[in-house]
């Protein structure tokens, strides 16, 4: 699908505000709330847009320590890796992984509430799954920029 310039302006306003309605959409976009509502269902059926969400306030939750856990499998089989991943995927305090390139087969983002919880999930969940070699553990001191905006 070729996204058109009223496409990607929808886009943009939906990544910065879902909840804004067709009838305010319409007003931004200087069309009707029927070709905005159209629009919206267009970008839905094609994948475009892929699902709704509500960001949390971590720290107000108490999930504000945020840590970035580099992981080496000891061997890099398809068994392995499929193995790895379906046991982290299981892991609530994981709210990312990603499979990367250098030193490191894996990058973690782990949200929890603090050190002391952050140590109890390293030895109890994470370090007891099957096939890691090693773990390296980074903190996060601030959030300097942090959005879920894709500029197109």
């Amino acid at each position: 699908m070729t996204l058109d310039a009223t496409d990607k302006k929808l886009l943009f306003i939906l990544q910065s505000d879902s909840k804004k309605t067709t009838k305010e959409l319409s007003l931004k976009l200087n069309l009707s709330v029927t070709a905005v509502y159209e629009r919206i269902k267009k970008l839905e059926r094609e994948g475009i847009i892929d699902k709704y969400v509500v960001l949390i306030n971590r720290s107000k939750v108490e999930k504000g320590f945020v840590v970035f856990c580099h992981l080496k499998l000891i061997q890099h089989t398809k068994e392995f890796i499929a193995k790895f991943e379906s046991e982290v995927i299981q892991l609530k305090e994981v709210i990312e992984c990603h499979h990367v390139s250098g030193d490191y087969d894996y990058i973690l983002k782990i949200v929890v509430k603090d050190m002391e919880a952050y140590r109890e999930f390293l030895v109890t969940k994470l370090t007891t799954l099957q096939h890691i070699g090693s773990t390296h553990s980074t903190f996060m001191i601030s959030e300097v920029k942090n959005t879920t905006i894709v500029d197109i």
